[in-house]
């Protein structure tokens, strides 16, 4: 079957590979799009992962006649013409949603949402400060942190076209990130856009941004840990830590409980279909997988669907 093939660190080719078998309870999918993500780009990186192998996380097809977002199982990733998949990470997508959303809804809804139900554990009224609100992730969490009873709602990101549309989603203030900045000086914007009360902030970034979060937290402020695309370290003084009562919470919503995400999937997918959710999302071909690939690791402000057929 045709499908991208890693067969090494690195990027993957367009190729073929034998058809997925069904075992220990597995389903096999009929795939219609994959989704692809940031963790795609890393998991492609590490030499330990196994190859060749087909890389591909989430998806949308076909299990026994049923149209279903999926999370792949590995090897068998989603960007292929079958994948597999766990029954506990098959959900069933309503009447209505277009394929393109229900992908998006998955890794990108997901852990929006699940970040701020579970772990930050979202009060109503309280502020939310999104960084990376560019990102796919970032614009499900400035939305989600709305319908989630938050009382203000702050974006922080580069790129304005997508801030200025944030603007129009929910988001109260934006914060637009520049080179070179400070901590010290960014936390001072911060604070101002949060109109002075911080009390979580959702952080795909890390680097320079985490930090004046942290700097702008009022206490028992939580930040919640999602991802590096901006530094994989951060210079903390443990004196800044013990003089700051914040939290630091990593998270993934991989490791939420499998009724946690399937209940949080179908309210994301009632939220889309009553035109409460949306980010923009682009239809690319299998066969184009290495340009793709390029695609996904520039950050693009848009989901990637890959149609296995095309």
């Amino acid at each position: 079957m045709k499908a991208a093939v890693l067969t090494g660190p690195g990027a993957p080719a367009y190729g073929t590979v034998a058809r997925p078998e069904a075992r220990d309870g597995t389903l096999l999918i009929d795939v219609t799009l994959a989704g692809m993500n940031p963790i795609d780009i890393f998991l492609a990186t590490q030499p330990g992962a196994g190859f060749p192998r087909v890389p591909g996380n989430e998806g949308v097809g076909l299990a026994g006649g049923r149209r279903v977002y999926f999370g792949a199982q590995a090897p068998a990733g989603a960007m292929a013409e079958q994948a597999l998949a766990a029954p506990e990470r098959v959900y069933d997508i309503p009447d209505g949603l277009a394929d393109e959303m229900a992908v998006a809804l998955g890794i990108g809804g997901l852990t929006a949402w699940t970040s701020l139900t579970d772990r930050a554990a979202l009060a109503p009224g309280e502020t939310v400060l999104v960084l990376g609100a560019t990102g796919i992730v970032g614009q499900f969490a400035v939305q989600a942190a709305k319908l989630l009873g938050a009382g203000r709602v702050v974006a922080a990101g580069r790129d304005r076209a997508t801030l200025a549309r944030l603007e129009t989603l929910g988001a109260d203030a934006l914060v637009v990130l520049e080179d070179g900045e400070t901590p010290e000086a960014l936390a001072e914007r911060m604070r101002a856009a949060c109109a002075g009360r911080l009390d979580v902030v959702i952080d795909p970034v890390w680097g320079v941004p985490a930090v004046a979060a942290l700097m702008a937290a009022t206490r028992n402020g939580r930040l919640v840990q999602l991802g590096h695309s901006a530094s994989r370290s951060v210079d903390l003084a443990p004196a800044f830590m013990r003089g700051k009562p914040a939290a630091i919470l990593g998270y993934s919503s991989s490791v939420a409980a499998p009724e946690t995400r399937r209940g949080a999937y179908a309210d994301l997918c009632a939220h889309a279909l009553a035109g409460r959710l949306s980010v923009p999302t682009r239809r690319v071909a299998l066969s184009d997988i290495a340009e793709v690939w390029k695609s996904q690791a520039a950050s693009p402000n848009v989901k990637l669907c890959v149609d296995v057929a095309a």
